[in-house]
């Protein structure tokens, strides 16, 4: 059986059990399992999709992260959702930053820089996660701020595994929202806990 949530761009949290008869999406954009029936994935078109799993507690975790996700600390929130949830330890946990929009496509306007800022991420981190490009404009390394923030809630850098590989870049594999608009369509992230 497969568990989806209604993403709408935060840091919101579901839970997926295999009891639950009924599964009407929940409004989050992080779902987490430790049920080994159970597949979850998040849905992406140019987010960073972040893959989490528990080896010892056999828990798993799907994080959809795009540039307003990142503000919240969306990839952070999943990793605190698993210690809760499922008594993980950071330092146990594997995860993987799926393909999703580069810093060669990431133009963004200064108010996407701004809400970092708001949001009180440090200085030196938003001067990691952000450059200047050829258009004089700022561009974000989505991939390399979501691998930060695993690494600020705890996971060991040698657990964390980025594609590395830009949506945009890459039409004829890839669904991107920012080359083909609202008719872009939808890739899955999927994971799931291991059985016994």
């Amino acid at each position: 059986m497969i568990r989806l949530v209604s993403q709408v761009h935060r840091d919101g949290v579901a839970v997926a059990r295999g009891q639950d008869a009924e599964w009407n999406p929940p409004e989050a954009d992080i779902i987490l399992t430790d049920d080994p029936d159970l597949v979850i994935a998040v849905r992406i078109a140019d987010c960073a999709p972040v893959l989490i799993a528990d080896p010892r507690r056999r828990a798993v975790g799907a994080v959809h992260a795009g540039w307003r996700g990142t503000v919240q600390s969306a990839a952070r929130a999943g990793v605190c959702a698993m210690t809760r949830e499922f008594g993980s330890d950071p330092r146990d946990l594997v995860a993987a930053i799926g393909p999703c929009l580069g810093v060669c496509c990431g133009e963004v306007g200064e108010e996407v820089v701004e809400a970092f800022r708001q949001a009180r991420h440090p200085g030196d981190a938003i001067e990691r996660w952000f450059s200047i490009g050829p258009a004089a404009r700022f561009h974000l390394h989505l991939a390399r701020a979501n691998r930060d923030q695993l690494v600020a809630a705890g996971l060991r850098p040698d657990n964390i595994h980025v594609a590395g590989l830009c949506t945009r870049s890459y039409p004829e594999v890839f669904h991107s929202y920012r080359a083909a608009g609202a008719n872009a369509g939808r890739m899955a992230a999927v994971i799931r806990a291991g059985g016994n």
